[in-house]
C-alpha cells in the first residue's frame, strides 16, 4: 500500500471539514429568519439520544449514525459498548456481553453483520432487563427496524475503503419489496479484509527458574460472504408469519511470526516459529415463526423454531529454527469443530383493563458440538488423535406481571432454568461432565415518579447467568511456540450474578448506583506442564468477583450540537486462590458523544471515550483514550459519502500484568484500530418504512461462535 495514501486521506479529511464550516459559516449569513426557525424547530424535535432511567436509545434513521455502512461500526459509536479487536464479540462496560435483540429476535454477532443500517429506525441499551429476556439478559441492546404499510421497494448499494495498517474493502447489496400483504427482503455483501495484529508476553516462574519472552505478529487475508434473505406475511392486523435466513461463510489465511528468548534454569535459547495458518469459519441461521392473537380471551400467543450450524476448521503448518541453524518442520496440526444447535419456543400476553399485563413462555434447546484434533509430530513420527463430544440440553420457563400502582410501576418476574450437559472423549467408556442442575432467576423493578414526573427513582433487583460460548467448551488451541499454547477450556463452567441498583433521573440526566457479586466468573489463567516444558494459557472459573458502580448519564442540546456524556465509576474485586490479589482501586470509564447537524446536510459526529488505569484485585491494566470522528454529507438524496477517522491519536496498545499459579505475567496487545475510511452509498426506489417483524428464538446464539 502507498504510504502517502494515510496522510493524503487525512488531508482530505481536514479539507473537507475547511469547506464544510466555509459554507456554514456563508450559509449562516445569507440564511433567512424563518429558515433559522425551521432548523430550531428540528433540533428540538429530533433528539437522536434520549435517556430514561440510565437506559439509552439513539434515533439512528434522523441522525448521522444512519450513514455509517456496518451495523457493528455503528454499536462501537454509542455510550458504553465496546467491540473486541476480532470484531468477535460485544461488550458493555460495567455489565459484559449484551443480549441483542433484533426486534423481538435473537441475534449474533452475525447477524449484525447481515443487517443493513438503513433499516434500522432506533437502538436501545437495556441496563434492566425483565424476566421476558432470558436469564443471561444482564444488558440487552435492543434495535428496532422500522415500520410502514405502503407497497414500496428499495435498493442500496455501498462501497467503503478502509486504511488500517493494510487495506480493507466492504462491498454491500440491500433489497426490500413490499407488496399487499407479503414484504421480501435479502442483502448480500462481499467482504476483503487484511487484519493485523501483535502481541507480547514476558512471564517468569521462579519455583523452576524459567524466565520467557515471545512477540508475535500476524498478517491476515481474510474473504467474507454475508447473505441473508426473509419473508414476512400479514396473515391480519393481529396475526403474521416469517421466515429468514442468514449467512456467513468466511476463509483466513494468516501466517504467524514469532520470536521467543526462553531461559530455563542456565540453558537459554532463541527460537523463531513459522506457522502457516489456513481457517474457515461457516455460519447459517435460520428462522421460522408463527403469532396468532386469541380473541376470545384477548390475548396474544407466539410460537417459533430456529436451527443454528457453525462448521470451523484449523490447518497449522509449524516450523521453528532455535538458535539460528535452519528452520525445520515441528508440527502439523489438524483442527475441526462443528456445532449445530434447535431451538422451540411459546411465548403468551395477557393485557388487562387496570393497565396489567401478564407474560409467560417456555423455551426448549438442544445443542451438539463434535471437536476433531490430529497433531503429527514430526520429531517422534507419531500421531496424536483426539475426539470429544458435547451434548447440552436446555428447558426454561417464565412468568412476569408489569402494571402500575397508583403511581408507581412494578415488574415483577422469574425464569427457571434446568440444564443437562454431557462431555465424552469418544475412547472413553465414562463421561468427562456429566450435569443436570436447576436454576432460579427472580427480578424486580419498582419506578416511583417525584414532583410530576420531573423526577423519579427506581430500585431493581436481578439474578442472572452468564454461559460460555460452545467454541470456549471445545479442545482447540493455538501454537504459539515450542513453550506457549492458547487453548480452550472444556471444563469451563457457567457465572452466577446477582445485581441490585438504584436509579435517580432528573429530566433526561441520571445517575445509578449499583452492586454485583459474581460466583464462578471466567478469566484468563496459567498452567504449566513441568514434564513437557509447556505453558497453556486459557480461560478458567475464578472463585468470585464482586463490584460497585456509579454511572452519570448527561444528554445536552444546544441549537445544532447533541451530546450524551457518560461517567462511570467502578471498584471492581476479583478473587481466587491461585492468583496472588494486587490491590482492588476505583476506576473511571467516560465517554461522550457529539453530533453537530450542519446547514447543506452536512453532519459532524466527534466521539470520544477513555478508561484509567484499572486496578481489579488480580489483574492492572494500562489506561486507554481512542478519538472518533467522521463527515457525512448527502448528495441528491440518493447519494451519501461519509469520511471517517477512528482513533485519531492511535493508541492502539493495551498491556496487563497479573501473578497467577505462581507465574508472573505482562502481556502488550497492540490493536489495529486507527482507520480511515470513505463510506459511500447509493440508494432508489423508496421505503419510508418497514413492516418486518420476527421475534426470540435462539435465546443462546451468541454462544454459538
Amino acid at each position: 500500500m502507498n504510504i502517502y495514501l494515510p496522510f493524503k486521506l487525512f488531508l482530505l479529511l481536514w479539507l473537507f471539514l475547511f469547506s464544510l464550516f466555509a459554507n456554514a459559516q456563508a450559509e449562516t449569513q445569507k440564511d433567512s429568519i424563518s429558515n433559522q426557525l425551521n432548523e430550531v424547530v428540528i433540533s428540538q424535535n429530533k433528539k437522536t439520544f434520549k435517556n430514561n432511567n440510565g437506559n439509552i436509545k439513539v434515533d439512528v434513521s434522523n441522525s448521522i449514525y444512519n450513514s455509517i455502512p456496518n451495523t457493528v461500526d455503528l454499536l462501537a459509536k454509542l455510550p458504553t459498548v465496546q467491540i473486541s479487536a476480532d470484531r468477535e464479540s460485544i461488550s458493555v462496560v460495567g455489565k459484559g456481553n449484551p443480549l441483542i435483540y433484533i426486534d423481538n429476535q435473537k441475534a449474533g454477532i452475525n447477524d449484525l453483520n447481515a443487517l443493513s443500517v438503513t433499516d434500522i429506525k432506533t437502538i436501545e441499551i437495556i441496563q434492566n432487563p425483565s424476566s421476558k429476556y432470558e436469564a443471561e439478559g444482564r444488558v440487552v441492546i435492543l434495535i428496532t427496524r422500522k415500520f410502514s404499510k405502503k407497497d414500496s421497494f428499495k435498493t442500496e448499494i455501498s462501497e467503503v475503503a478502509s486504511f488500517k495498517k493494510n487495506y480493507n474493502n466492504y462491498l454491500g447489496f440491500n433489497f426490500s419489496f413490499k407488496k399487499n400483504k407479503l414484504e421480501l427482503k435479502a442483502n448480500f455483501n462481499y467482504n476483503r479484509l487484511n487484519p493485523w495484529e501483535s502481541h507480547s508476553i514476558d512471564y517468569q516462574i521462579p519455583t523452576v527458574d524459567i524466565a520467557s519472552k515471545y512477540d508475535v505478529t500476524a498478517n491476515t487475508k481474510r474473504k467474507q460472504y454475508v447473505f441473508g434473505a426473509g419473508l414476512f406475511y400479514k396473515i391480519n392486523e393481529d396475526d403474521y408469519f416469517s421466515f429468514s435466513v442468514n449467512s456467513k461463510l468466511q476463509t483466513d489465511t494468516f501466517p504467524i511470526n514469532t520470536i521467543t528468548d526462553n531461559k530455563n534454569k542456565n540453558e537459554e535459547d532463541n527460537v523463531v516459529t513459522y506457522t502457516d495458518n489456513d481457517s474457515k469459519k461457516n455460519f447459517v441461521n435460520t428462522f421460522l415463526n408463527y403469532q396468532k392473537k386469541i380473541k376470545s380471551i384477548d390475548a396474544q400467543v407466539f410460537t417459533g423454531f430456529q436451527y443454528s450450524n457453525f462448521d470451523q476448521g484449523l490447518f497449522t503448518e509449524v516450523n521453528n529454527n532455535y538458535n539460528e541453524t535452519q528452520f525445520e518442520l515441528s508440527q502439523i496440526r489438524d483442527q475441526k469443530f462443528q456445532i449445530n444447535y434447535f431451538s422451540g419456543r411459546i411465548d403468551a400476553e395477557k393485557k388487562f383493563k387496570n393497565e396489567m399485563k401478564l407474560e409467560a413462555g417456555g423455551l426448549y434447546s438442544a445443542a451438539d458440538s463434535k471437536s476433531d484434533i490430529s497433531i503429527f509430530y514430526n520429531e517422534t513420527n507419531q500421531n496424536e488423535l483426539s475426539y470429544y463430544d458435547f451434548k447440552e440440553e436446555n428447558l426454561s420457563g417464565y412468568t412476569q406481571l408489569s402494571g402500575k400502582i397508583k403511581k408507581a410501576d412494578f415488574s415483577l418476574g422469574f425464569r427457571i432454568e434446568n440444564s443437562k450437559v454431557i462431555g465424552k472423549f469418544r475412547t472413553d467408556a465414562l463421561p468427562l461432565l456429566d450435569k443436570n442442575y436447576t436454576n432460579f432467576f427472580p427480578k424486580a423493578q419498582f419506578s416511583f415518579p417525584i414532583d410530576n414526573s420531573i423526577k423519579s427513582i427506581s430500585v431493581n433487583y436481578a439474578r442472572s447467568i452468564s454461559r460460555p460460548n460452545y467454541s470456549s467448551l471445545s479442545q482447540g488451541s493455538t501454537y504459539i511456540n515450542p513453550y506457549f499454547l492458547y487453548a480452550r477450556n472444556i471444563n469451563l463452567g457457567p457465572t452466577i450474578i446477582n445485581e441490585i441498583s438504584t436509579t435517580f433521573q432528573y429530566h433526561d440526566k441520571s445517575v445509578k448506583f449499583s452492586f454485583t457479586k459474581a460466583k464462578d466468573p471466567v478469566y484468563s489463567s496459567f498452567t504449566f506442564d513441568d514434564q513437557n516444558n509447556i505453558m497453556t494459557f486459557k480461560d478458567i472459573n475464578f472463585d468470585k468477583s464482586s463490584g460497585f458502580t456509579v454511572d452519570f448519564t448527561l444528554p445536552f442540546s444546544y441549537k445544532l450540537w447533541t451530546t450524551t456524556n457518560s461517567l462511570l465509576f467502578i471498584l471492581e474485586k476479583v478473587e481466587d486462590d491461585s492468583a496472588v490479589f494486587l490491590a482492588s482501586k476505583p476506576y473511571s470509564y467516560y465517554s461522550s458523544t457529539n453530533e453537530f447537524k450542519l446547514p447543506k446536510e452536512y453532519a459532524l459526529v466527534l466521539n470520544f471515550w477513555g478508561l484509567t488505569k484499572q486496578y481489579t484485585g488480580v489483574f492492572e491494566t494500562a489506561p486507554r483514550f481512542v478519538v472518533d470522528m467522521a463527515v457525512s454529507k448527502t448528495f441528491f438524496k440518493n447519494w451519501n459519502c461519509t469520511l471517517s477517522f477512528n482513533n485519531i491519536f492511535k493508541n492502539n496498545i493495551q498491556t496487563e500484568q497479573f501473578t497467577i499459579n505462581g507465574i508472573n505475567s505482562k502481556a502488550r496487545y497492540v490493536v489495529d484500530n486507527q482507520e480511515i475510511s470513505l463510506a459511500i452509498k447509493y440508494s432508489f426506489g423508496k421505503i419510508k418504512e418497514t413492516k418486518f417483524i420476527e421475534k426470540s428464538i435462539d435465546e443462546n446464539q451468541n454462544r454459538i461462535r
